[in-house]
């Protein structure tokens, strides 16, 4: 029995301390374009579009805070997704205000074959046909004035063809703050973000927040209509820039766009509720399997600190160790505390409950209920497995 604690912790931190030591490292090849010398005066021209349903809480902000951005050629198309809230008549407030830099869309119905979102995010892109640049972001997304100015001037320099940056996200409260912590510190052990450049690698990334495409890379991977029933959609759209040969680049700007993403430990549950089969592919030996992996991968470290005698102990505490250097690079360029570690345990366990609870919610649902709207599993799944 004692040898057997002695593999696995030296299994588990060996496999900790090389993944996160890679990470360290390739993380610093990330750009980081709140630096001075991206100080810089683009001017191609952009079309930030925005979806928003039921976004009244949140979508006066921040389409504020774009009509405030300080880039000399941009326009903004919000589009009100059959909103039953005060969305829609906020934007046209808006409108009546700015009419020669905010357009505003209403859809009242959604066709067959989409989801809501993707549909919403087609219609506004395809409302204009002149910007050099598509910028998709969320109704619930803030930023600061020279956030689009930076990152045009990025995107330009470094020849990419789709450009994220990663959001700050805001946290409030200490179970907010244990779960969004922990996704932010190991999010580069499933991703690895210094890689998505090149061309090689599996490596892509999206983000709902800020998904910067040139127009014509947009167009050539058929447009959001190729995703038009992808959950993931901003991920999804990533994956499509690296199928297509595009170059893709991701970049930190801390406080340059910002979101809360959810409130509370269980808010942050329910988002992943939606998210993580899909991600899965609905597969449900594949979600046992992935649960299987990290629960051996992650709840083992307290596992073994507990349980294993004497020395064989020291594996699991170098693996802890991997998790806290992990925590404190993170802190670094998100507003995370590093002494969080200390709750990653609690977090991982969250992840895993979640993971399961999206399997079980969507299969028990036959589908996924998304902003008051159903999307049958079957559906999904198909569109899951279509080569496009």
């Amino acid at each position: 029995m004692s040898l057997g604690w002695w593999i696995y912790g030296a299994i588990l931190g060996a496999l900790w301390l090389w993944r996160a030591a890679e990470a360290i490292v390739g993380m610093r090849k990330v750009a980081d374009i709140s630096e001075p010398h991206w100080e810089q005066y683009p001017s191609l021209r952009v079309t930030i579009v925005v979806p928003a349903k039921d976004e009244g809480e949140n979508i006066e902000q921040c389409l504020k805070s774009l009509l405030a951005l300080d880039y000399p050629n941009y326009e903004i198309v919000a589009v009100d997704d059959r909103s039953e809230d005060q969305t829609g008549a906020i934007m046209d407030r808006l409108h009546a205000k700015y009419p020669d830099k905010l357009k505003v869309i209403h859809i009242t119905e959604v066709p067959p074959g989409w989801l809501g979102k993707t549909h919403a995010m087609w219609k506004g892109a395809a409302e204009t046909s002149h910007s050099d640049w598509i910028l998709f972001t969320d109704g619930d997304v803030f930023f600061l004035p020279d956030a689009l100015r930076r990152s045009v001037a990025y995107a330009e320099s470094s020849g990419a063809n789709h450009l994220v940056i990663f959001p700050t996200l805001i946290m409030k409260g200490f179970g907010e703050q244990m779960a969004l912590s922990a996704i932010q510190a190991v999010f580069s052990l499933w991703q690895r973000p210094w890689k998505v450049q090149d061309p090689t690698a599996r490596d892509h990334v999206g983000a709902g927040a800020f998904n910067l495409v040139r127009r014509d890379s947009y167009h050539a991977l058929g447009t959001y209509e190729a995703l038009r029933l992808e959950v993931l959609d901003d991920i999804k759209l990533g994956k499509a820039i690296k199928d297509h040969g595009f170059t893709q680049h991701c970049v930190f700007g801390r406080d340059l766009v910002s979101v809360r993403w959810a409130t509370g430990a269980f808010g942050v549950v329910n988002n992943l509720t939606k998210n993580f089969f899909s991600l899965l592919r609905f597969n449900w030996l594949l979600t046992l399997a992935v649960v299987s992996v990290l629960t051996i991968f992650n709840l083992g470290i307290p596992l073994g600190l507990v349980l294993a005698p004497g020395l064989a102990k020291i594996g699991f505490a170098l693996a802890y160790a991997a998790v806290a250097a992990l925590y404190i690079r993170t802190s670094r360029s998100a507003p995370i505390r590093s002494l969080y570690f200390v709750f990653y345990p609690l977090a991982a366990t969250l992840f895993i409950f979640a993971i399961l609870r999206s399997m079980v919610v969507t299969l028990w649902q036959g589908g996924i209920v998304w902003r008051g709207t159903k999307y049958s599993l079957e559906q999904l799944r198909a569109a899951s497995a279509d080569p496009q």
